[in-house]
């Protein structure tokens, strides 16, 4: 019961990121040609959101489809925290700046979009076995099996918050065009 708690209190600070996740699944979906036939993005329960889809054909479409949050979730929260940054900056030269109205939301959405950017131990579960079912097929299926075994690893990290880590690791990454514009301008 008091493990479920916490894990609640995340599910609803962070929610942008659980829509945005279940968004990149059902995006790559649509990409891939597979037919999406239920999709939650957002509930209090475990899973907190979901995509149900058709079977894909070939195994492209299964890394896609499982690797698609990490991939759409990580460019967006990339793209939030440039932004973000720039605020920081200019706010910096005055510590009473409205920048900081700006800057706030950007980091909410952009961490909590990183945060729930990794696929789930279920997508892991899911590309391990079609890397499985296609190995004779597609040669492709050679990089299946490692990125599973990232997802997975990454799932077990969760309880040192490695995805609030990686959240901050794509901030700081986000931050390195605008320190050497920074420099390079001297500002």
């Amino acid at each position: 019961m008091f493990g479920i708690i916490p894990g609640i209190i995340i599910s609803i600070l962070t929610f942008p990121g659980i829509i945005f996740h279940e968004f990149g699944h059902v995006l790559f979906c649509k990409w891939g040609g597979v037919k999406v036939k239920e999709v939650c993005y957002f509930r209090l329960g475990n899973p907190a959101g979901y995509v149900i889809h058709e079977a894909p054909e070939n195994f492209r479409q299964s890394f896609m489809i499982c690797v698609g949050p990490l991939i759409s979730s990580s460019i967006l929260a990339f793209l939030l925290f440039v932004p973000a940054n720039v605020f920081m900056l200019l706010g910096q030269s005055s510590p009473n700046s409205p920048l900081i109205l700006l800057l706030l939301p950007l980091l909410w959405l952009g961490v909590s979009i990183a945060m729930h950017a990794f696929p789930s131990t279920g997508d892991a579960k899911v590309l391990w076995e079609e890397s499985k079912r296609h190995s004779s097929k597609d040669s492709l299926t050679l990089i299946g099996y490692p990125v599973a075994a990232l997802i997975w690893i990454a799932s077990i990290l969760r309880v040192i918050w490695f995805d609030a880590i990686y959240a901050w690791i794509l901030f700081f990454i986000a931050s390195l065009p605008i320190l050497l514009i920074r420099s390079i301008l001297k500002i």
